[in-house]
């Protein structure tokens, strides 16, 4: 008798998620958690169905989901209708589904005044997950369908959106939408905290826009090209996160030539061209007579960063311990980096946007004391980063570390030993899985011979 298959299961996730209910210790949250816009959606492989958030079977110290839908229902109330009134921080957001058509629109939250700390990742350092969530989920993201490459299309709202990532301090916005703003949660690490979102119907602007005058300047000339105007504005002291904002909606570049770039891609585009303009000074400078330890602890985010008394090299290095983001699942230790010589790399790095954030922070010092040196950056994720925040993560890190005083050794010996300290993986694996530290312990130098 032919063989019969084996019926497919398939797990479907309602709209009502009684489980929530039993796993929330906050009876006022709790007690609203069973309502029908909260969408949930998982993978055929995500233990959240059996775990429902309190058998931690991904290995985590707490649930993200819940951590996520916590956020969510406090500020729920504010923002359950469709005409929405509140101060963008100001902030924009670029989809990237659907590329070139894809949804763009302001960051507006149901508050009002000062609501700038919302969007400036610059100033978050020390801020809890919990913190941060609650920030993100305040920002309701108005969506409307663009063409990244006809940005002449996008209409009024388009206009109005770019200004707003032009603009130098919170801007007062009635914000009509064609239904409620949604959430839709889903059970996987991967996933960053993000605000409802819903599209425009209309967009209104109240009051005028008092632009920052030198993204203003940046934005009114169109004989510049966008790779200078972000170089010219670095110089000018405007933050790292403005100049990202306004890049996204595009606001640089020539004339005919400019478009949108999604938000993920223009915050590493813009920390790639940085760091690469620093570099060409860096490089011209004299190196480090020492060697060098920083660090910095921040999210279960652990960096020990090396900088060694030779020409310009850098490495950077993740471990993602197990039921950490990228590896939920697997008992083992995750590890994996990219790392660049003398002359730069001309492919994306394997860790993303994570390795040119760090390689920014690292470039701002040594141009700053003038000098170069090898840098070799290693950073220990620990099971209590429970849900990525974004790539400004690293960025701050590094920066933090890089403002302490550092810890100087006389030999490599000496710093690795004091690393190797400060990290639970054996250094050992940390060698035997870097390119720069095998380099530098196995390779001979022509000066060797001579000693």
């Amino acid at each position: 008798m032919p063989r019969q298959k084996t019926p497919k299961i398939v797990k479907r996730f309602q709209k009502k998620i009684p489980w929530l209910s039993e796993v929330v210790n906050t009876a006022e949250i709790a007690a609203d958690l069973d309502i029908p816009d909260i969408r949930v959606t998982a993978t055929s492989s995500s233990r959240c169905s059996i775990c429902k958030g309190g058998k931690m079977l991904c290995g985590k110290t707490r649930c993200p989901l819940i951590a996520r839908i916590r956020s969510y229902l406090k500020v729920k109330p504010l923002y359950d209708r469709e005409v929405l009134e509140g101060a963008s921080p100001p902030g924009v957001f670029v989809g990237r589904i659907g590329y070139p058509y894809v949804y763009a629109g302001p960051l507006v939250p149901p508050i009002q005044g000062d609501t700038s700390l919302l969007d400036v990742p610059e100033l978050w350092f020390g801020k809890s997950i919990e913190d941060i969530v609650d920030m993100r989920f305040k920002l309701v993201r108005g969506k409307h369908r663009i063409n990244v490459k006809k940005p002449e299309q996008g209409g009024r709202i388009l206009d109005d959106t770019r200004l707003i990532g032009l603009a130098e301090r919170s801007v007062d916005i009635d914000l009509s939408l064609k239904s409620k703003p949604s959430s839709t949660f889903t059970l996987s690490s991967e996933v960053q905290p993000m605000g409802p979102s819903a599209l425009i119907n209309n967009l209104e602007v109240e009051g005028n826009i008092k632009t920052e005058r030198h993204l203003e300047k940046a934005y009114a000339d169109t004989d510049l090209k966008a790779a200078n105007a972000i170089a010219d504005l670095y110089r000018d002291n405007v933050r790292v996160s403005s100049i990202q904002k306004a890049f996204s909606v595009g606001s640089f570049g020539l004339k005919g030539q400019r478009k949108l770039v999604p938000t993920r891609w223009s915050i590493t585009a813009v920390d790639s061209i940085l760091s690469k303009n620093l570099m060409k000074n860096v490089k011209q400078f004299p190196t480090i007579n020492e060697f060098r330890v920083y660090e910095s602890n921040y999210l279960d985010n652990c960096f020990q960063i090396l900088f060694l008394p030779e020409n310009w090299r850098y490495e950077s290095m993740e471990a993602w311990y197990p039921g950490t983001i990228w590896n939920p699942a697997d008992q083992n230790i995750h590890m994996f980096g990219d790392w660049e010589g003398y002359h730069g790399r001309t492919t994306y790095a394997k860790i993303g946007g994570c390795y040119y954030a760090a390689r920014l922070a690292v470039n701002e010092l040594l141009e700053k004391e003038r000098r170069q040196a090898s840098v070799i950056i290693l950073r220990e994720i620990r099971p209590g980063y429970i849900m990525p925040v974004g790539v400004w993560n690293v960025r701050e890190n590094v920066r933090n570390a890089l403002k302490q005083k550092p810890l100087k050794f006389e030999t490599l010996k000496e710093a690795l030993d004091h690393v190797g300290c400060r990290l639970h993986i054996d250094l050992d694996v940390w060698i035997n899985n870097s390119q720069l530290l095998k380099d530098v312990l196995v390779q001979k130098k022509i000066t060797d011979f001579f000693a």
